[in-house]
């Protein structure tokens, strides 16, 4: 049994990769004009619905993305961190519990593109929903605040090099690890770069400026538009490479279920 939850755990963790390589493949595609669109988590499910045997792919994936809810539930609950009354321990149990909900999310509504279709952009919604509320501006501030602060600890694992510590390095020779750390460093980076967007944007609508807003698709805009599509198609190829760091992780990751 707990040989099964160890596979369920590793399959999710190759379904996140798939989803990042999507997003970013696409992307990239798209920055340097060769097909693709700029895209976030639904434009990749859509991408896949959209190919031969989709459906039954988008539920193979999404039974992924529960169990890579269940393994990041896992670590919050019963995983071997600092414990919750320890500040380093809450939070990064904290950020556990809240990744997984997120990727559960993200499975219930590859799910729903299989029963009922294209699910629609939900998050624009979403945001207008909150702000139409007295307390909105202040629950999509403390949002995007929370985004501020995974941007940061994303960058601070790219460059402490803390990402090591997921993945049993002593199965992977020299080049392993040198494929490893470079594929950490770009895609921690990568993504420290676009949720730092995310929430500047999500700030921005929060303080009542209109405009986009904050969602992948969104931070590849802004990148695009205040920098150019050659810097939106490399933050958008380190992705792929978070990808890349994400199929290893799933081969070598030490888990203890």
């Amino acid at each position: 049994m707990e040989q099964k939850k160890e596979k369920l755990a590793r399959f999710g963790m190759v379904s996140k990769g798939v989803v990042y390589a999507l997003i970013g493949s696409l992307t990239t595609m798209a920055a340097f004009n060769l097909g693709g669109s700029k895209s976030g988590q639904q434009n990749a499910l859509q991408f896949i619905r959209e190919q031969p045997f989709g459906k039954v792919l988008l539920i193979i994936l999404a039974i992924g993305l529960f169990g890579y809810t269940f393994y990041r539930w896992f670590e919050a609950l019963k995983g071997a961190e600092e414990p919750w009354s320890n500040y380093k321990g809450f939070v990064k149990r904290s950020g556990y519990l809240i990744s997984g909900i997120f990727y559960g999310a993200l499975g219930v509504t590859a799910l729903k593109m299989v029963l009922v279709g294209n699910s629609g952009s939900g998050g624009d919604s979403l945001i207008s929903t909150i702000m139409s509320k007295s307390y909105g501006p202040y629950l999509l501030g403390f949002v995007a605040f929370c985004i501020a602060g995974k941007a940061i600890f994303q960058t601070y694992k790219a460059y402490s090099g803390e990402f090591r510590d997921d993945v049993n390095e002593s199965k992977l020779g020299p080049k392993g690890k040198k494929i490893l750390i470079r594929a950490g460093e770009i895609g921690f980076t990568a993504r420290g770069i676009v949720s730092g967007i995310v929430a500047f944007l999500l700030c921005k609508v929060a303080l009542g400026n209109s405009g986009s807003s904050g969602s992948k698709v969104a931070a590849f805009d802004f990148l695009q538009d205040t920098l150019g599509g050659v810097a939106m198609g490399v933050v958008a190829l380190g992705l792929v490479v978070y990808a890349v760091f994400m199929f290893i992780q799933a081969k070598y990751a030490q888990i203890k279920i």
